[in-house]
């Protein structure tokens, strides 16, 4: 079977910055307080726009990177959370914008995992033979569903885009070459947003209820991810016989500085190997990880050859890791 690597990288992030003084303003918080706790310092919000056009544009910068148009994909798979619309899928609508008429694709649910699970997937349609240029999209307008008075979540969420492309190689030594993901449903009531699906659709009440934003008991789940994301960490390096000497870098999803923290701490890699924007852009869920990916290739820090795993934790519960040696 063919090995599967990543080609290209992009990353998308909205002109407006917000910093942790525009919560001071109004909100029973301060820098200081959200700095410590979080890691956060600012995050982007998109002003005019939707998840869609936070993946186009993230699509066309690994595209010209690549140095390919767009009619050349096969398939687009967007992880995301704040689809533009229920139907059609925000992977229809990225695909018009695009212009990437021979392409069919799918939005896939995984929340902060999201990008794991779709790298996962994408591989497999590679694997099979039937693919040869899957455009992976992690996007997230995740101000669409942040209630603003909620001192425990405005905070924390930023919107932004960023995109991997997936080919195959002829060279088994480069590319992605392991992953696993797994799921809690347990996990529901301490991460959701109950309203606006068929278990409750929308009406003025469920508006009224504030329903249609982001619901999260921090506590329970900094409890739980500060576990999983550090497992599955772990778990992929015993299952390559990595020691934490050979990771040249680990790339954890953006959410609280502390299970980054925790993270790397367990897997015996100091922070100067850890891939960290979380400063700059707060958690934007299914873009994190791309989003570090774009960035640390972009200023050369990531290096072909370089052993590198990708961990997330998210609701559901959702979490996974990803085994990578860079090749480009």
């Amino acid at each position: 079977m063919n090995t599967v690597a990543i080609t290209a990288v992009g990353h998308y992030a909205p002109e407006k910055v917000v910093p942790n003084s525009h919560y001071e303003s109004y909100l029973d918080t301060t820098d200081e307080w959200i700095v410590t706790r979080t890691g956060i310092r600012e995050r982007r919000f998109l002003e005019n726009g939707a998840t869609s056009d936070l993946g186009v544009e993230a699509a066309k910068i690994a595209l010209a990177q690549r140095g390919i148009g767009p009619e050349e994909i096969d398939c687009i798979i967007v992880a995301t959370v704040t689809p533009d619309m229920f139907f059609p899928s925000t992977a229809a609508l990225i695909q018009h914008k695009l212009g990437a008429k021979n392409a069919w694709g799918f939005d896939l649910s995984g929340a902060c995992s999201g990008f794991i699970y779709a790298v996962s997937t994408g591989v497999q349609f590679i694997k099979a033979g039937t693919h040869k240029k899957v455009l992976v999209i992690g996007a997230d307008k995740m101000t669409s569903i942040t209630d603003f008075s909620d001192r425990n979540t405005a905070i924390l969420f930023g919107d932004g885009g960023a995109a991997v492309l997936l080919e195959p190689t002829d060279d088994p030594e480069y590319g992605i070459l392991d992953y696993v993901n797994y799921m809690d449903g347990s996990g529901m009531e301490a991460l959701h947003m109950k309203a606006g699906g068929s278990a409750i659709p929308s009406t003025e009440q469920t508006v009224k209820d504030k329903m249609h934003y982001i619901h999260q008991d921090g506590k329970a789940v900094f409890k739980v991810a500060v576990v999983g994301m550090a497992d599955v960490s772990v778990e992929i390096m015993e299952r390559n016989n990595l020691k934490s000497e050979d990771v040249a870098w680990l790339v954890p999803h953006q959410a609280n500085m502390r299970i980054i923290q925790s993270t790397a701490h367990r897997m015996g890699i100091p922070m100067e190997r850890v891939m960290v924007n979380i400063d700059r852009y707060g958690n934007t869920t299914a873009a994190t990880i791309p989003s570090c990916l774009a960035e640390y290739y972009g200023d050369g820090r990531l290096k072909k050859g370089d052993n590198i795993v990708l961990a997330s934790f998210g609701a559901g519960y959702t979490w996974g890791g990803i085994y990578v040696r860079w090749s480009i």
